[in-house]
């Protein structure tokens, strides 16, 4: 990517009318997160907190992403019997035009996945999008879900615009 793909179109500063921000159940944040492809995952590396942009895919509530040979994640993840590691997953998905759209957060344990056939399983469905060794297989238990949506209005006065217009 260069610098020019990266700055702002002209006039991309035009006002956007406010938007609100409508709490997401635990569901439906799941569901949304079974969605998108694409997640950012947060751990303590060193005692500091570092991001990284993996795929994923919904097993149930479980979130679940392959790790290269080289990751971290991959050494400081205990065993599967183990309580596990604690680390955050987030994705979302909001429109640069139009600043709607929605945000999950999951807070819960990770584990290396162990039993071979899972991690066979997990293996055929779901490819890396980098071209790396893939030898791990994390799966993260939710514990924490929090989610919102970013919409125009809010669904309360969305309904009381509706019944002033009869």
């Amino acid at each position: 990517m260069n610098d020019a793909e990266t700055r702002r179109p002209q006039g991309s500063r035009a006002a956007v009318n406010p938007r609100y921000r409508e709490q997401l159940d635990r569901s439906q944040s799941l569901r949304l997160l079974g969605s998108v492809p694409l997640g950012r995952l947060v751990f303590t590396q060193n005692a500091l907190p570092a991001i990284r942009p993996v795929n994923h895919l919904m097993d149930g509530e479980d979130i679940v992403v392959r790790l290269n040979d080289g990751a971290t994640l991959t050494s400081i993840a205990p065993p599967a019997g183990e309580a596990g590691l604690v680390v955050a997953y987030e994705a979302d998905t909001i429109d640069p035009r139009t600043h709607l759209g929605w945000s999950v957060i999951v807070t819960g344990y990770a584990r290396l996945v162990a039993d071979p056939a899972q991690v066979a399983r997990y293996e055929n469905l779901l490819r890396p999008w980098v071209q790396q060794t893939m030898n791990g297989v994390l799966r993260i238990q939710p514990d924490l879900v929090t989610g919102f949506r970013l919409v125009a209005q809010p669904a309360v006065a969305a309904c009381a615009a509706d019944t002033d217009d009869r």
